[in-house]
Formats: structure tokens, C-alpha cells, sequence
């Protein structure tokens, strides 16, 4: 496994698809693309084609929002307080403000979605 992600995949459940699509919208300033597909809606968050990927997803009956499991680090771009910034006018809400975790890691800030997940952003900034 040396040299290869540890993530290969990620999907953020969600209630109101809509709502969390103008959330993610909102704090990554972009327009979320959709993939259709049937019985669920997915929308794909920014990610280079060689890098790990992810989405919102709505599939009623199998995922639930939490806050409690497993914590996923976004990426903040050079400095995460842009995006964190855009949190609470896009309804979320900050539960850790930019912080550095150390000067060769960076820094790491917290937050909750439209939907009641917790989510993390990662910069090196």
C-alpha cells in the first residue's frame, strides 16, 4: 500500500439534497456538478480528476447525517479560512475556528453542514 491514498472514495449523506447542494456550492464557490443515477442524487465536490473524490449523497432509508462517526478532512485550498468563512452565511455552522494542528502538518478548522454532519477542512496555510 506504500505510495497509494489511504481514501480512495468519500460520500457525505445528506437530507435535503438541494439544500446541501447550495451549502457545498456556497463555501467551495462553485457549481456543483450532479451524476445521475438511479434511486439516489450525487453531487461531486471540487477534486482533480488524480486525486481522492467524493460527494453529497441522498439515498433515502441508507445514510444519515452525523456527528458522531468518522471525521472527513476536506481541502481548504492555500488557507481554509476562505471556505470556513463562508460557513455560517451558507447556513452551517463553525465549531473550531482555524487552528494550526503543527508548522508541517498546518492547519485544521471544524465545522457543521446544512445537514448535520461534521466535517473538517485541511490547509497548509
Amino acid at each position: 500500500m506504500a505510495g497509494q491514498n489511504a481514501i480512495n472514495w468519500f460520500e457525505i449523506p445528506v437530507e435535503d439534497f438541494d439544500r446541501a447542494k447550495r451549502f457545498y456550492s456556497a463555501i467551495f464557490a462553485y457549481e456543483m456538478p450532479e451524476w445521475p443515477m438511479e434511486g439516489l442524487r450525487m453531487g461531486v465536490l471540487p477534486h482533480t480528476d488524480a486525486g481522492v473524490g467524493g460527494t453529497i449523497i441522498h439515498v433515502p432509508g441508507f445514510y444519515k447525517p452525523s456527528q458522531d462517526g468518522v471525521l472527513i478532512y476536506l481541502n481548504g485550498g492555500d488557507d481554509l479560512s476562505v471556505v470556513l468563512d463562508r460557513v455560517e452565511p451558507a447556513g452551517g455552522k463553525v465549531q473550531i475556528a482555524k487552528r494550526l494542528i503543527t508548522e508541517e502538518i498546518g492547519y485544521m478548522g471544524v465545522f457543521t453542514d446544512s445537514e448535520g454532519n461534521r466535517i473538517a477542512l485541511h490547509s497548509p496555510h
